[in-house]
């Protein structure tokens, strides 16, 4: 402490006075026009000046901060207002560079943002005009990085000893910071990807430093990463009143955005590193797609929001869907839209699924997709009345026509209504057909959604992480071990009935014969009820039909698996897995019936 005094008192007073010298010095002329040894010496005595004065900063009065009495000053210290932009996106750069400058703004930028700006005749102030050193020092790594830079962004207005001490460095102020950052997510995520060197460079350093400091200092300075906002941020110049939930938005708004892309750097080099689906902590990036009229039930508010994971990325599913017609999403339908979308998705014949309240109540696959949509109604038309329909390949005109004339089987008359129609694709013509069914139809078009996703999903003060139920039919083993062997149509049966079942709600039990759905039972707390449903669907048709359980059957005689036998099944899928499967066997064997025994559980809550 004592030696610090002391050294500040011998330092001649000029030294302040000097260091502002030189810096009008810079503001008065324009950096292009000094020769380059002109341009060294001044910045070396700048340099040199500023390095000892910092030395010279006595400790005591640094360690007594006082609040100004007087209104804190707006402007910089060389009395104008400046404003710092520096852009990798430069959409409407023109129309924030001319706004500001009609307001009197000085600006200060940097690179390519700077010769932008001038093309579009706005005069600037280079940033290393103001650091004294050239941009492209470290490949221009640190171009921002200066006390000159940042003291002009975080100092508070409010705090004399602030002032004073940019005073003393001659560092003027800035009101307005505009900063959006390297287009890491886009690079990462290109088609054929990315150098993981590429990756690295394309990481963003000093953008995010202004933004975080000017967002903290948001009380003296604006601070902008939306080109949207550009609007908003001049008229609010414009007027003479100073709101500080406007500022605190924009704030909120820039530490958001440093958030989200933080999040695709550290999404991306864990995978580059260590690759685990399950990190040790874990950054799910939302962007808000819509607000909704309520959650599932009117009394309760609702949103929606996109997953901007990289993981996500042209990945598919129902979040990405285009709507093409009808009234706005809700959160109800975006359930059962995408419940009914995924279901769809995975036969590879052509098939339509209905769904109502996220289960599956018809589905079936033709090569002619007008007689698979007929046979999917009729599984349950009550059920599908008011639900969703989905087809997994183009919706074209004599199809549209179909949806649209097609009648309940229940009496032949009531024309069938449906909340939601998704598809893959859609012709010009389905289109304007489907648009003609009704105003509040909504049509979407989605594309498959991949495997291998990470599945979320939230509990109380927690979220349960897990990979997708991506295991078809293809990936895994129907083992006979009953005494009746399957023939083949029954064992396709099987596997037909088996993928559906994974889609419908535990306890599930479905019912299916020539690749379509007889009937299901879904979410019943005991398997013997779900399948007694089932069977009351199926009907007279239930005679030689297969049947899957999404989870093995835990007693047999007198119960599902000796009722399903009595009426007349000719073949059962389950996964197995019961200290009574014995059980199961002897009494598939008393009756003739196959049982196959596939080792994977399809549980669904």
């Amino acid at each position: 402490m004592l030696g610090t005094a002391a050294s500040a008192a011998t330092i001649p007073p000029t030294t302040a006075h000097a260091a502002n010298t030189i810096r009008r010095a810079f503001h008065s002329n324009p950096f292009n026009s000094l020769s380059s040894s002109h341009h060294s010496i001044l910045c070396a005595r700048f340099r040199c000046l500023s390095l000892r004065s910092f030395t010279a900063v006595s400790t005591k009065a640094m360690s007594h901060p006082q609040t100004l009495d007087a209104p804190h000053p707006r402007s910089s210290a060389a009395g104008n207002k400046q404003a710092l932009i520096s852009l990798s996106d430069k959409k409407d750069l023109a129309l924030l560079g001319n706004g500001l400058q009609e307001l009197g703004y000085t600006i200060v930028s940097t690179g390519g943002t700077a010769s932008a700006l001038e093309n579009a005749g706005v005069s600037v102030t280079k940033v290393e005009q103001l650091t004294c050193f050239p941009e492209m020092v470290l490949d221009g790594r640190v171009k921002t990085l200066h006390p000159n830079i940042h003291g002009g962004i975080l100092a508070r207005r409010d705090q004399k000893h602030h002032m004073e001490a940019l005073n003393k460095y001659g560092i003027g102020t800035f009101d307005v910071v505009v900063v959006n950052l390297y287009p890491f997510y886009d690079k990462v995520t290109s088609m054929g990807g990315i150098a993981f060197d590429d990756g690295i460079e394309n990481i963003d350093i000093g953008g995010p430093a202004m933004i975080r400091a000017a967002a903290k200092n948001h009380k003296d300075v604006l601070v902008v990463v939306d080109s949207q906002d550009y609007p908003a941020l001049l008229e609010f110049l414009e007027g003479s009143q100073d709101d500080q939930q406007f500022r605190r938005k924009l704030a909120w708004k820039a530490f958001e955005h440093v958030a989200s892309y933080d999040s695709a750097v550290s999404e991306w080099l864990w995978k580059q590193t260590v690759g685990d689906k399950f990190p040790p902590s874990l950054t799910v990036p939302l962007s808000l797609k819509s607000s909704l009229r309520y959650g599932e039930n009117p009394h309760q508010k609702a949103a929606f929001y996109v997953d901007k994971s990289l993981s996500e990325v042209n990945a598919g599913g129902i979040a990405t869907a285009i709507q093409h017609h009808g009234k706005e999403m809700s959160y109800n339908n975006y359930l059962d839209a995408d419940a009914a979308w995924n279901c769809v998705s995975e036969f590879r014949n052509p098939t339509c699924v209905v769904v109502k309240h996220t289960n599956p109540c018809g589905v079936a696959s033709r090569d002619d997709i007008l007689e698979a949509y007929r046979l999917a109604v009729k599984a349950d038309p009550v059920s599908a009345f008011g639900g969703i329909v989905a087809f997994n390949i183009e919706v074209d005109e004599a199809l549209a026509k179909e949806i649209r004339e097609f009648r309940s089987p229940t009496d032949g008359e009531t024309r069938m209504f449906y909340e939601i129609v998704v598809a893959p694709m859609y012709t010009e013509k389905g289109l304007e057909i489907l648009r003609g069914k009704s105003k509040t139809l909504r049509i979407l078009e989605a594309e498959k959604n991949e495997k291998g996703k990470l599945s979320l999903r939230q509990v109380g003060g927690g979220w349960l992480a897990q990979d997708s139920d991506d295991l078809t039919p293809e990936d895994i083993q129907f083992n006979v071990v009953s005494e009746k062997k399957p023939q083949d149509n029954e064992l396709c049966d099987a596997e037909f009935a088996w993928l559906c079942v994974k889609h419908v709600k535990s306890n599930a039990i479905v019912i299916a014969k020539d690749n379509r759905m007889l009937g299901m039972g879904s979410g019943q707390p005991n398997r013997l009820e779900s399948l007694r449903i089932a069977l009351r669907k199926a009907g007279d048709e239930v005679k030689g039909a297969a049947l899957a359980s999404d989870a093995f059957f835990p007693f047999a005689w007198k119960d599902a698996v000796e009722e399903a036998c009595e009426s007349g099944v000719g073949v059962i899928a389950e996964p197995g897995g019961s200290i009574r499967d014995g059980d199961a066997v002897d009494c598939c064997n008393k009756y003739g019936v196959s049982l196959l025994l596939t080792n994977v559980r399809h549980f669904k809550h």
